[in-house]
């Protein structure tokens, strides 16, 4: 695989070496149990897989090589580049600026743009839309495209489907970078409608079988659909891609889902599924599937607590957050500066959507058991900070240079 030149402010003397080893001895990623930290009043449980991954290196790479070959140059990424608060200060401390934020909302107008202006495409693509605006003027997306290889691997599958009359339903949040590109790409190929739930998937369903009416369907999905999209003609023949950092199980479940409906509707036989469905393959990631099964692997130990740094609007680590939450109390956290201190902790709360400070987050017992993981787009140093912090609360606590003996 490509090694990607990363800068060193983001790697870890801790994390980094624990990963590296790790690998080194499980090629074949056939292990997931956790690495166990042992420092005598405090455990530490740290997920197989997390982190940086090929995709978020890939941009970081191309973004920063974009700022250092182009020093006289105003450099624009078109949104946040990936959804890591860090990486994102980082580049706007070196004078990167962004055009259009997480939703979409412009912050700076086009006309602005000049044809010696350098623009980054970020890690969850862009629009078909948006390459034709900088095309118009005068601007190469493609120089500094960040575009992860798996978001492209979407689009390309689409299209593929598409290319054989089968519309497109795309799990996915309709609001998400990646899911509005992938959206755009799509239609241009064939119609297109996003789904981001199994209850959706059920209301769509009814528009597959005929049992809701027509005229309904447009409101149900207001905004998530491709023009012209006709549902008595366009729901016919399907097939399922998603956003690549969306829950396995749940795509999985609304592909099956949707299979069957297909099936019983239609009364099909198993060699005539494909006149109805697309034999589409799992589009999720590695990075998230990885990251995911580790999780699941995670949480066959027993902890006090799990600590889940990332980006509050990152989807895959959000997804982390949902599965550690039905087992153990979980604190979703930005950075370390959220731990206030031994008794206080400031985190994000995914029903709410807001932060809130909780106290005694840490039991008083010995030892305490406490999991660490990230998403996708946090860096190991990062998650050495967090360890750090939580360690120094505890004065009886091994030194990190004996533990580290081990890797």
């Amino acid at each position: 695989m490509k090694t990607f030149n990363i800068p060193d402010f983001y790697r870890s003397r801790i994390i980094t070496p624990i990963k590296e080893f790790r690998r080194k001895n499980d090629k074949l990623k056939r292990d997931y149990a956790p690495t166990l930290l042992d420092f005598g009043p405090v455990q530490f449980l740290i997920a197989r897989h997390f982190g940086f991954c090929y995709g978020v290196e890939n941009a970081i790479d191309i973004a920063y090589k974009a700022i250092s070959e182009n020093p006289d140059k105003r450099i624009f990424l078109l949104s946040e580049m990936i959804h890591n608060p860090d990486v994102n200060r980082d580049l706007v401390d070196r004078g990167v600026r962004f055009i259009m934020d997480t939703k979409g909302n412009q912050l700076i107008a086009w006309e602005e743009l000049t044809t010696e202006d350098i623009v980054i495409v970020p890690a969850f693509g862009t629009t078909v839309e948006n390459q034709n605006k900088l095309s118009e003027l005068g601007i190469n997306s493609y120089v500094y495209d960040t575009t992860c290889p798996f978001v492209e691997k979407v689009w390309n599958r689409a299209a593929q489907i598409g290319e054989k009359k089968y519309s497109i339903i795309v799990h996915g949040k309709p609001n998400h970078e990646e899911t509005r590109a992938t959206f755009s790409h799509s239609k241009e190929n064939a119609p297109t409608i996003v789904i981001e739930n199994m209850k959706q998937a059920e209301i769509l369903a009814g528009y597959m079988t005929g049992s809701l009416p027509a005229n309904q369907f447009f409101q149900d999905f207001e905004g998530q659909y491709s023009d012209g999209f006709n549902p008595a003609e366009d729901l016919q023949r399907i097939g399922v891609v998603n956003q690549t950092t969306m829950l396995a199980s749940d795509t999985q479940g609304i592909s099956d889902f949707l299979k069957n409906v297909m099936i019983r509707h239609y009364k099909l036989r198993p060699e005539q599924v494909e006149d109805h469905f697309a034999n589409t393959r799992d589009t999720l990631c590695y990075a998230t599937n990885d990251n995911q099964d580790a999780t699941y692997a995670l949480l066959t130990h027993e902890a006090d607590l799990v600590i889940v740094a990332g980006g509050y609007n990152s989807s895959n680590t959000s997804h982390l957050v949902e599965l550690c939450e039905q087992k153990f109390p979980t604190y979703f956290i930005e950075s370390v500066n959220k731990i206030l201190d031994k008794q206080l902790i400031r985190h994000f709360n995914l029903h709410t959507k807001e932060e809130t400070v909780t106290e005694g987050y840490i039991p008083d017992k010995k030892p305490v058991r406490i999991m660490l993981t990230c998403g996708a787009s946090c860096p190991d140093a990062v998650v050495e900070g967090i360890l750090l912090r939580l360690l120094s609360f505890f004065d009886e606590a091994k030194p990190i240079e004996e533990i580290m003996l081990a890797f």
